[in-house]
C-alpha cells in the first residue's frame, strides 16, 4: 500500500455520459484491468456488458440509476488505477453521493468487487423507490440555503414533500419531492428572479420518497464487513471526516445519505479550512471542477475526465 498526497474527488450520478472511461480503457492496463473486472463480476446483469454500455450506450440505458450508478464507480476507480497503480491509497478522499462509496473503496473499506455489488443494489434499490413515488428534482440558481428552506417551506403549505436535496455550492442548490412541488417551486422562482431548470432523473433522490431504499439499503450495508480506513474520507451527511475505525458508523452514515441533503458546498469547505490538498477530480466529466470554483477559487481542482496527451501506461 502506498499513500498517495492527493484529496482524490469522486463524481457522483449525472456525471455519467457516453463513451465514459474509454479514454482510460485504451490508454491504461491498469484503468483496462478494473473495466475487465466489472465485466466478468456484472456479466450482462445490467442489460449488457459494463465496458459495452459506458462506452456505446445506449443512452437510455446509461443514463438509469441502477446502471449509472455501478458505470459512474467503474469508470473512477479505473481513472484512479491508471493514475497511480493498484494498491495507491488517496490520503483524502471525499465523493458526491454515491461518489462517497468510490471514496471509501479507494480508502480500503471494501474491496472493488464489494463496492460494486454495494452500488449495484443501491441503484437498483433507489430506481424501484423512484418508480414507485411521483417524485422529481429542481436545480436552483441565485438561492442562499435558507431561502431554499423557505422557498419549500411555502409551497408546500397546503400539504406535500419538498426539501433541499443537494447544497452543491453558494447559490447552486437542487430541491427534491413531489413532482408537483417541483413545478410550484420552479414557478415561485421565477416571481423571485431565480433560475430553475427540472432535472432529468428517475425520482425524488436524498428526499422521504428513498425512506424505502435505505431501509433495505440498511440490510445489505450490515452484511459488509467495513474494514479500517488507511486514508481519511469525508462524509456528505455531516460534512466531516468519518472515524477510521467505526465501520458500523460508514454503514449507518450512508444509509442516512440516501434520505438526507448532500452538504457539498460546506464539506468542501471544511476540506479546504482543514489543509487538504492536491485536489484530483477523477472521471467521468468535470463536474466536481466546476463547483470547486463556486465555493473556493483558490482550490485548484485537476480534472482527468480523459488521460492526459503524455500519458503512458
Amino acid at each position: 500500500m502506498t499513500i498517495i498526497k492527493v484529496t482524490a474527488l469522486c463524481p457522483g450520478q449525472g456525471a455519467q455520459a457516453l463513451g465514459m472511461g474509454r479514454g482510460w480503457y485504451e490508454a491504461s492496463d491498469a484503468a483496462r484491468a478494473i473495466f475487465d473486472r466489472a465485466d466478468a463480476a456484472l456479466g450482462d446483469s445490467l442489460g449488457g456488458r459494463l465496458s459495452t454500455l459506458c462506452f456505446e450506450g445506449p443512452a437510455e440505458t446509461i443514463n438509469r440509476t441502477n446502471v449509472s450508478q455501478p458505470a459512474i464507480y467503474t469508470c473512477s476507480v479505473a481513472c484512479w488505477h491508471g493514475l497511480f497503480g493498484e494498491g495507491a491509497v488517496p490520503r483524502t478522499a471525499a465523493g458526491l453521493s454515491l461518489g462517497e462509496y468510490t471514496a471509501l473503496h479507494l480508502a480500503g473499506a471494501f474491496g472493488f468487487e464489494e463496492g460494486l455489488d454495494l452500488v449495484c443494489r443501491r441503484g437498483a434499490l433507489m430506481q424501484e423507490a423512484a418508480e414507485a413515488s411521483d417524485g422529481g428534482m429542481l436545480a436552483v440558481m441565485g438561492a442562499s440555503e435558507e431561502e431554499a428552506e423557505s422557498l419549500c417551506a411555502e409551497v408546500t403549505a397546503g400539504g406535500g414533500v419538498l426539501v433541499p436535496a443537494n447544497l452543491n455550492a453558494p447559490g447552486q442548490i437542487v430541491l427534491s419531492g413531489d413532482s408537483d412541488a417541483c413545478d410550484r417551486a420552479a414557478a415561485a422562482c421565477g416571481d423571485l428572479g431565480w433560475r430553475a431548470t427540472p432535472l432529468t432523473v428517475a425520482g425524488a433522490f436524498h428526499a422521504p420518497h428513498m425512506a424505502p431504499a435505505a431501509e433495505a439499503m440498511r440490510s445489505v450495508l450490515d452484511a459488509v464487513a467495513v474494514q479500517p480506513l488507511q486514508g481519511e474520507v469525508w462524509s456528505n451527511v455531516t460534512a466531516a471526516r468519518y472515524d477510521a475505525s467505526d465501520g458500523q458508523a460508514v454503514r449507518d452514515t450512508l444509509v442516512d445519505q440516501m434520505t438526507s441533503p448532500v452538504r457539498w458546498s460546506t464539506q468542501m469547505a471544511a476540506m479546504v479550512e482543514a489543509g487538504c490538498e492536491g485536489w484530483t477530480e477523477l472521471a467521468p466529466g468535470k463536474v466536481l471542477k466546476g463547483l470547486m470554483r463556486r465555493i473556493e477559487r483558490a482550490a485548484k481542482v485537476s480534472n482527468n475526465d480523459q488521460p492526459d496527451a503524455t500519458f503512458s501506461s
